[in-house]
């Protein structure tokens, strides 16, 4: 195992459609625990294949710490509600935007073994989910940040209610 290079911002393997995987081979097994590796030695909580310059449809996330999803072609098959929040990306170091998603998405993928299963998840899940799955389409999250980005620790300024 070990820790690849994140792809950032301008790079053009983040701009490009990832490829179905076909089969699991000893180097796409390899490709999987060297993703969780960079995404845990980043502190992130998602990362996809592209991010670290494959162009295939392959995200990892874990946003408990504790038990990772591997989801290989995955599908977006259902979600509802919204959210709005702050959103930051490990290709886009040191930023973050205000991003609308859906509060609950479901989504079909393949496991490390190739066998097919079903995730439901809410709020950090959810964002997570679609955040990671845009990256496999070529897009990332600034495209759909609402005013813009910011430097990651700067205040967020409240609207003051009129009275």
């Amino acid at each position: 195992m070990a820790l690849r290079n994140i792809r950032e911002i301008g790079d053009a393997v983040l701009t490009k459609t990832c490829k179905e995987v076909k089969e699991m081979t000893p180097r796409t097994k390899e490709l999987i625990e060297d993703m969780l590796d960079t995404m845990y030695e980043a502190d992130g909580v998602g990362l996809a294949a592209p991010q670290v310059g494959v162009l295939k449809r392959i995200v990892v996330i874990d946003v408990t710490g504790e038990d990772p999803y591997v989801m290989i072609n995955p599908r977006i098959v259902e979600m509802s509600g919204e959210q709005t929040g702050q959103e930051g990306c490990l290709s886009v170091p040191g930023k973050c935007g205000i991003v609308t998603r859906p509060n609950y998405v479901k989504a079909v993928a393949l496991d490390i073994d190739m066998k097919p299963y079903e995730v439901e998840g809410t709020e950090l899940l959810a964002r997570a989910i679609c955040h990671e799955l845009d990256h496999l389409d070529g897009h990332l999250y600034v495209e759909k940040a609402e005013g813009g980005l910011r430097d990651l620790g700067e205040p967020v300024e409240e609207e003051e209610d009129e009275e």
